[in-house]
């Protein structure tokens, strides 16, 4: 039963964008109470930090909806072309990254995302339930966008861990300062392939970051001389997911996996969820969004 915060957003939704309001009920209208709990101390947290902010839910919710609006216009290119319609990482720089009013707008919709779409709950659950696995003094989050999964990361290691985030825009950074308000960690505005080095790190994480340039092999390469030997790294890609700032087409999970053992890393543990209830021949069949995640290391 969807009821409460989530209960409320969905009906927000649903009067504005009925279609998507009906497939959000089915999707979110049979989980699990542990989902409902989570979901309901997440969107009051969401809501403390966006009032500090200046917003409350509702501007979420609104930002969330714009999102969708921007994806369907991609996914209408997308459908024609075969193609996405963002080219080279700087059309995407000059349209989206250092454009305050998408990016801060595209950050809220995706923050609402991680609780309203299966499929990227799903994926945040796997990282939380193996981060723990893997031991770390120094944490490093590449385009950490929202500051979710750094959020995770410091509940999970504590206190005595370094934690570093870096990215290229300054909204992404702004954000994630606000929602990991209070706690410890270095921002740095800058670009990973001319991220200056002063000691390598033992768990880096990238959440949906190979799709954004045009060479995914050179970034996670670039990944690959900041992380430790024995090191392990976290990172997420989706599939045919055009939206308004995605360059590289990953069309099926194998090309993601060729792309991550082209750059020299070996696979630890993964999990692929697709958009949809849809069984894994259909959702190649029909080229619906899968979101891929991976821990990956240097060494077997």
């Amino acid at each position: 039963m969807i009821q409460n915060k989530l209960g409320y957003i969905v009906e927000y939704i649903s009067e504005k964008n009925p279609r998507h309001g009906k497939k959000l009920r089915k999707q979110l209208g049979n989980l699990s109470e542990e989902y409902y709990a989570s979901a309901e101390a997440f969107f009051d947290n969401y809501e403390r930090f966006s009032l500090k902010e200046g917003k409350n839910l509702d501007y979420g919710i609104d930002s969330y909806l714009k999102m969708l609006t921007d994806m369907f216009n991609e996914y209408l290119i997308f459908a024609r072309t075969g193609e996405y319609s963002c080219k080279s990482f700087d059309d995407a720089y000059k349209k989206v990254y250092n454009n305050p009013n998408i990016m801060e707008y595209y950050m809220h919709g995706l923050l609402m995302s991680q609780y309203l779409w299966k499929h990227h709950h799903e994926i945040s659950l796997f990282f939380e339930a193996s981060i723990g696995k893997y031991a770390t003094n120094r944490y490093l989050e590449i385009g950490g966008g929202h500051g979710l999964y750094l959020a995770k990361a410091m509940e999970i290691f504590g206190p005595d861990a370094y934690y570093e985030m870096v990215d290229i825009s300054k909204s992404s950074l702004e954000m994630a300062k606000s929602f990991n308000a209070e706690k410890k960690v270095t921002y740095k505005l800058q670009n990973i392939y001319n991220y200056e080095l002063e000691k390598q790190f033992d768990f880096i994480t990238m959440g949906e970051v190979i799709e954004h340039v045009e060479d995914p092999v050179s970034i996670l390469k670039a990944l690959g001389n900041l992380l430790t030997e024995d090191g392990t790294a976290f990172i997420t890609t989706p599939t045919n997911a055009p939206a308004i700032d995605h360059i590289y087409l990953f069309r099926n999970e194998k090309e993601i996996e060729d792309v991550i053992m082209d750059s020299g890393f070996y696979i630890k543990e993964k999990l692929s969820v697709y958009s949809e209830d849809v069984s894994k021949e259909e959702g190649e069949r029909r080229n619906i969004a899968l979101l891929y995640g991976a821990f990956i290391s240097k060494n077997k």
